[in-house]
């Protein structure tokens, strides 16, 4: 199924955050108000009620929506994403190059890419946008909250598409640092492959039989007693790759809270950051065909 995507903004961007959208689905409301509490219930309907009040939800024209007014399929609702008592992340990133297409950034442990769950002003992305003013920001590829490092932003949306197939053609470069049991019974390099699948917990990744889907080269660049610090390259980019293919191997990455076990919420404590780094990244740029590097100030 094909989703379907907004035709314009008819709210503008608020301290850096592009309105929340949400399309009409089959069913019966008698207004809005009820559509909005049946499907965000954990949003309190004293909050919903003064988004209203404020007149902060409209539909795709523009027109703002009051308590009773009618919904039906195929409406589209605009609307403020907010959280109260959003706890500060005490990290801050770096921005290592800019140019008119991209914004290269050094992105500290903790801090998520995109809002999400309990985080939409302490996300790297919201921070740049009230940062540099560049409201067209956008991700083109992935690093987990936990890890820190080298990250790449579009903000042309004429070239965009360039710079994404890059990483859908693997022809990124990403090198990795990260700190872990040495292994003294594997011999370095070594080449992991394995098939990954989402375990039962949604927000890990497990290693089935089948033909491999993932695949990472992994050698050490120095021993630190008990411990080695690792480089690793990823061939290919599955969910939590790094973090299994070092677990299964019998080295989970230092102060990795999800592998091989996942642990408790630590919620706010800042003080383990995992040991994973994303150290480097390299490209040839498909605007000018030169090489392009960019790594990381950080070391772990």
């Amino acid at each position: 199924m094909q989703v379907q995507s907004p035709p314009f903004l008819p709210l503008p961007v608020r301290d850096g955050i592009a309105p929340s959208y949400i399309w009409i689905p089959e069913g019966h409301w008698d207004n809005v108000f009820l559509f909005l509490q049946d499907h965000f219930p954990d949003v309190a309907a004293h909050t919903w009620r003064a988004r209203l009040d404020k007149q902060e939800v409209v539909d795709q024209h523009g027109n703002v929506l009051i308590a009773d007014s009618t919904v039906k399929r195929g409406m589209c609702i605009y609307y403020y994403r907010e959280i109260e008592n959003e706890t500060p992340i005490p990290l801050h990133e770096e921005i290592l190059f800019q140019d008119e297409h991209l914004l290269v950034v050094d992105k500290p442990h903790f801090l998520p890419v995109i809002p999400s769950g309990r985080f939409l002003q302490e996300t790297l992305l919201v921070r740049l946008k009230k940062n540099t003013g560049l409201m067209d920001l956008t991700p083109i590829h992935r690093l987990d909250r936990e890890t820190a490092g080298v990250m790449l932003f579009s903000h042309n949306p004429s070239t965009r598409g360039q710079y994404q197939s890059l990483f859908q053609r693997k022809s990124m470069a990403k090198t990795y640092h990260a700190v872990a049991k040495h292994l003294s019974e594997l011999s370095f390099p070594l080449r992991h492959c394995s098939r990954m699948e989402e375990a039962e917990k949604f927000f890990v990744m497990r290693e089935v039989n089948g033909i491999a889907n993932s695949e990472t080269l992994i050698d050490i660049k120095e021993r630190r007693g008990e411990n080695s610090l690792y480089q690793l390259q990823p061939v290919t980019g599955r969910k939590h790759q790094l973090r299994l293919h070092m677990s299964s191997l019998g080295a989970p990455i230092v102060n990795d809270a999800f592998y091989p076990v996942a642990l408790p919420c630590k919620a706010d404590d800042f003080s383990a950051p995992l040991q994973l780094l994303a150290k480097s990244i390299r490209f040839d740029d498909p605007l000018t065909g030169r090489e392009r590097y960019f790594e990381s100030r950080k070391s772990l």
